[in-house]
């Protein structure tokens, strides 16, 4: 198989550029005598870019290295890149072992699963041998730095540690009641209001980001962004989140990380728009946290009562490291959550008689804005969620770095350094856990009738068959308050409107992957009041 024309041109482009940024970099034109740091530049990019470009051909024109079915190569991914999860879920399931290995011309071999046995493997029996990895938190720390989701070891055990306390009863009451209550009532019903009346089509995807951006900030930061009001040009913050994300999984996709850390070193193309994304998100990051500050000189950590103020508080005084917990905290409470209700609501819209159920539990609770114990106890809906992230989890991949040889459940021996990667995604899909119907959206998997009582009530999963929040000793700090928002913003939601996606008759949403799943070209509706 010849190697496709696009990449040839990709890798001449990329030899153009860089060539071309050499030479204006350290070429004098008022030089006549050569310049040896030109030369020396183009001899060390000659002597690296021609042993690559003769991989590369072995790599795309010959067949000696065929797919079998428990082993994709390079050439496979890229030919499916365009809808890659898809694609590598049913090469996963389709392996008798629910376990498949990525082989790379450049790097060791990757693993990648979908074996209940092999994640409880790599989140409990054998989690020590199994941290994020130093090629995980380097790919990663541009971005999240030394927060809580790229680090290992005691910083890791630390953050989370603080971080809990966030996530007590008394917290959690105060989130649905009080933070968005106030988003929902203030914020988001008002422009749902509007859109019905005027019958405008609004990006949903974009509004519920909006809508658990400026949750987040309040909760964790004590700060209010804003950034759910009647005006919805996209602030530059968000643009540069969601650059940064795109560039940072792209360098995941690559042949070689040697690629995207030169082209980092140089400074050109996609990397130079992560420069200055990560500035634009450091910047807003810095913003929240001299205003922390500012407040703290006047009140106590434990009056301020957000997390931010609570990592200061236990002597959390470098200005970089607290800015990488406040993005870490931003990725996963603006994201996930939003992602998740996304999905959500387009599953409803697939499937009337569940809405409709869900529409009647949410009528049998006597107050328009349920509270905590109300949101609480909305079985159906809760039930309706879990099954929605079975097929659609937010995060849909998750990754692993082995620091010692070791040998998976299934047979797979795993040499020091290799990555391991199980995917969410593909579990959701696995025959063999839910059944000859595990397309089908049914809620009624997650429930069960009491035995004395006779009342129906949440079945949970296993969490190594059902990773959507991780499990072990890193599951999701976090879990119970995305729950409690979703269902607050369900109930709210749907007891006024009706969300009817703005899209042709038969069309599907395009799955973007990124760190979470979203919608490509976000989630046009239009909103219909009952």
């Amino acid at each position: 198989m010849p190697c496709p024309r696009s990449l040839w041109n990709h890798i001449l482009k990329t030899i153009n550029i860089y060539v071309c940024y050499i030479g204006l970099k350290h070429f004098n034109r008022n030089q006549t005598k050569p310049n040896i740091m030109l030369e020396a530049s183009l001899l060390l990019l000659f002597c690296f870019l021609l042993p690559l470009l003769l991989i590369l051909f072995k790599v795309f024109s010959s067949d000696a290295h065929k797919s079998n079915p428990f082993t994709v190569n390079f050439r496979s991914i890229y030919a499916n890149r365009h809808h890659i999860i898809q694609w590598i879920s049913e090469v996963v399931n389709n392996s008798p072992t629910l376990t498949i290995i990525i082989t790379r011309p450049f790097s060791q071999n990757r693993v990648m699963t979908a074996n209940p046995a092999v994640v409880h493997h790599i989140l409990q029996t054998n989690f020590s041998t199994y941290p994020k990895g130093e090629m995980i938190r380097t790919t990663l720390s541009d971005l999240l730095g030394e927060g809580i989701f790229n680090v290992d070891g005691d910083s890791w055990r630390f953050q989370r540690q603080i971080s809990s306390h966030e996530f007590s009863t008394k917290s959690l009451r105060h989130f649905v009641e009080d933070v968005v209550d106030f988003e929902l009532n203030e914020r988001l019903i008002p422009m749902l209001t509007t859109a019905a009346a005027n019958h405008t089509v609004l990006d949903l995807q974009d509004i519920l980001q909006r809508f658990t951006f400026d949750n987040i900030c309040k909760i964790a930061f004590g700060y209010d962004p804003g950034y759910l009001t009647s005006s919805l040009a996209k602030p530059e913050f968000a643009i540069a989140f969601e650059d940064a994300v795109r560039i940072i999984i792209q360098r995941f996709l690559v042949l070689t990380p040697i690629l995207w850390k030169i082209k980092r070193f140089l400074n050109v193309g996609s990397e130079k728009r992560l420069s200055e994304a990560v500035s634009e998100i450091q910047r807003f990051a810095r913003e929240i946290l001299n205003e922390r500050k500012r407040e703290l000189a006047h009140k106590s950590p434990v009056e301020s009562g957000d997390l931010l103020s609570r990592f200061i508080s236990y002597g959390y005084s470098d200005e970089k490291l607290l800015m990488d917990i406040v993005i870490s905290f931003i990725l996963a409470g603006r994201d996930t959550t939003s992602a998740a209700l996304t999905w959500f609501l387009w599953l409803l819209f697939k499937n009337p008689a569940i809405e409709s159920e869900i529409v009647r539990e949410i009528k049998e609770i006597s107050s328009d804005s349920p509270g905590y114990d109300e949101v609480k106890d909305m079985v159906y809906t809760h039930a309706s969620l879990y099954e929605s992230m079975r097929l659609s989890p937010p995060v849909p991949l998750d990754s692993k770095v082995c620091i010692a040889d070791d040998i998976l459940p299934e047979g797979t021996v795993m040499k020091k350094g290799t990555m391991v990667t199980y995917n969410t995604y593909a579990m959701g899909r696995v025959e063999k856990i839910w059944g000859g119907d595990w397309m089908e959206f049914r809620p009624e998997r997650w429930l069960e009738k009491h035995e004395l009582t006779g009342k129906v009530r949440f079945a949970p999963k296993d969490s190594y068959m059902y990773p959507v929040f991780q499990a072990g000793p890193r599951i999701c700090l976090g879990k119970d308050m995305a729950f409690l928002q979703m269902k607050k913003v369900v109930a709210s939601v749907l007891r006024r409107f009706k969300v009817v996606p703005a899209v042709d008759v038969g069309s599907e949403p395009v799955l973007e992957l990124g760190l979470t799943m979203r919608m490509k070209d976000g989630f046009p509706v239009r909103i219909v009041e009952r």
